[in-house]
């Protein structure tokens, strides 16, 4: 049973990640189509929201490459091991994916994306329809296969905890 745990730094960014993502994708998936007046604040908050993943998912990687990951158990069969290393890179992938498509789509609508204290974010993509309407799709596609990803990380980490019970859990928490 492994009792190795993740560096510290790297367990606190996975959670505070982790949580911005489920909400930014609750606040995503509740937001379309709504006509709601809260539709602007609810927007303003995804926005920040899929800001702060994108700067946490750089800070992550960073943290990541300068520090040593816990071993994986040594029980875990050789594909298992293919698979979670595979999984971790799309996670990774689409943390960085979904925001950055979010900016260049709220960019090419001709939407300003400002940051706290008023900061506005130069525009990287000029106004354009076309642009924003294949963003838009992109941005949509990207975020429900994010929770794709995601929803199967927690059925292994599950899977290790309640069926393998190899202590793979624990290093994360």
């Amino acid at each position: 049973m492994s009792t190795v745990r993740h560096p510290a730094a790297l367990r606190l960014v996975h959670w505070i990640t982790a949580a911005l993502v489920l909400s930014a994708l609750a606040v995503g998936l509740s937001m379309v189509d709504d006509l709601s007046p809260l539709r602007h604040v609810a927007l303003q908050m995804h926005k920040l929201t899929g800001l702060l993943v994108l700067v946490l998912t750089l800070l992550r990687i960073g943290v990541r490459l300068t520090t040593r990951a816990a071993p994986a158990p040594a029980s875990l069969p050789p594909l298992q091991r293919y698979i979670a290393s595979a999984s971790h890179v799309a996670l990774y992938a689409l943390l960085l994916l979904v925001p950055t498509c979010g900016l260049a789509m709220q960019w090419a609508a001709g939407n300003p994306v400002v940051l706290p204290g008023g900061t506005v974010l130069p525009s990287l993509i000029a106004p354009d329809l076309a642009t924003y309407g294949a963003l838009r799709q992109a941005h949509g596609v990207l975020a429900w296969s994010l929770l794709a990803v995601v929803l199967l990380h927690i059925a292994a980490a599950l899977h290790h905890a309640l069926v393998r019970r190899d202590g793979l859990l624990r290093r994360m928490l």
